[in-house]
């Protein structure tokens, strides 16, 4: 599984006009799940976002986690994450998981994030989202399990 997880200040996702999720401070993660992904994967893919070090001490340095500050978690599907971009000048998504495995792990990785921190929330998998952020920082890092 992949997430491009991005520390935002507010993040929104909306459908059709509509805004189904949204956060404050915390984080926002774009999900991939490739062919071979399993609930051991997307568990250790949320362990780490939940656990990731990327939010300021009181130093200054990037010391504290999700946990730590209480933040929000966006989790925002994106198949295109898992797109093949190494040849060519079109993505190739033959390693992307199939729609049916994909929205299960993601509903999987949803649950477990639910179950483990308050304040969280996602997007639609499969639908056309308009997803909007302040990055803060900017602070973005690729995750991949």
């Amino acid at each position: 599984m992949i997430g491009l997880l991005q520390r935002v200040r507010c993040a929104e996702v909306r459908v059709n006009d509509q805004s189904v999720a949204g956060i404050d401070s915390g984080l926002l993660v774009l999900v991939g799940v490739q062919k071979g992904d399993n609930r051991a994967r997307a568990d250790r893919l949320l362990e780490r976002l939940l656990s990731y070090r990327v939010f300021i001490d009181a130093a200054g340095k990037m010391n504290r986690c999700l946990r730590d500050v209480n933040g929000g978690l966006l989790l925002v599907p994106q198949f295109t994450l898992a797109a093949d971009t190494r040849k060519g000048r079109r993505p190739s998504f033959s390693s992307a998981a199939g729609p049916q495995e994909g929205a299960e792990l993601f509903d999987y990785l949803v649950v477990q994030a639910h179950s483990q921190l308050i304040g969280v929330q996602s997007g639609v998998f499969g639908a056309d989202m308009q997803v909007s952020l302040v990055n803060d920082g900017p602070v973005t890092f690729w995750l991949e399990t």
